[in-house]
């Protein structure tokens, strides 16, 4: 088994100990207002070898410390127009501005494609409710912000959970599921057509302890809601990780 480093050890105890404090799922908790919101970006690029990903690692300290992350980050006062504009025009607006404070790279919003929207276990003392949009990077040169980004890679997905899955690379589960999808692409056009054509994945998920450990649901899988009847017995969408590689499973 592999040996995860001390960033990667913490993440997986933090997301561990979080567990505890979840609670049965509300139909209101999905659209929560009171649970902050963030968005992050995920820039496609057409490599050599196939699909590539921009990742930035986070500084060791704060809510994301070590981790490899897509840029992005929490929705500010200044990405909000009308006060009932979608909150998806409002992340999208601020994952624009966040990926240019955080690599330099200038978007253009309305390229942006929403792909999904990740809900946190409730019941945690930190959630934030995050959107995830996908659009191709045009070529330019990266200028870091010191104060949040340690280190920057162009990554064929595959590559990526390759080394997580080695212990060497701190993911958290949002960034690795999205991965996991991305590694069935040849390029960033395809993702983007996806995207568009599938339209805004929802995992709001559901924290559980298995037998081996963590155990993250979302809707589809028989566990998900055990007072629903809609999913069929022996359906999975889960993520196990209790231990490395990480084990996703969806049927259906």
């Amino acid at each position: 088994m592999p040996e995860p480093t001390p960033n990667a050890e913490r993440a997986l105890q933090a997301l561990s100990d979080s567990i505890g404090g979840a609670r049965t799922r509300r139909p209101e908790d999905a659209t929560d207002p009171a649970v902050p919101v963030a968005a992050t970006v995920v820039l496609l690029r057409d490599g050599a070898h196939g699909l590539e990903v921009l990742m930035i690692e986070r500084p060791d300290r704060g809510s994301f410390a070590g981790a490899w992350v897509f840029p992005g980050g929490k929705l500010e006062d200044a990405d909000r127009g009308a006060d009932d504009e979608p909150e998806e025009s409002v992340a999208r607006r601020a994952g624009v501005r966040e990926t240019h404070e955080e690599t330099g790279l200038a978007l253009d919003a309305g390229a942006l494609v929403a792909l999904s929207c990740w809900d946190p276990p409730p019941g945690l003392a930190l959630r934030i409710r995050t959107w995830f949009f996908v659009t191709h990077a045009d070529a330019g040169a990266l200028t870091l912000s010191a104060d949040e980004v340690v280190a920057a890679e162009w990554l064929r997905p595959a590559d990526a959970l390759a080394r997580h899955g080695q212990g060497g690379f701190t993911l958290y589960p949002p960034t690795w599921v999205t991965l996991h999808g991305l590694a069935d692409h040849a390029d960033a056009e395809s993702v983007a057509g996806a995207a568009r054509l599938g339209g805004v994945q929802r995992f709001e998920t559901v924290a559980r302890r298995g037998g081996e450990g963590p155990l993250l649901l979302w809707q589809g899988d028989e566990e998900w809601d055990p007072d629903a009847a809609a999913a069929a017995s022996g359906s999975r969408h889960r993520l196990e990780i209790g231990a490395l590689p990480w084990r996703y499973q969806r049927t259906g």
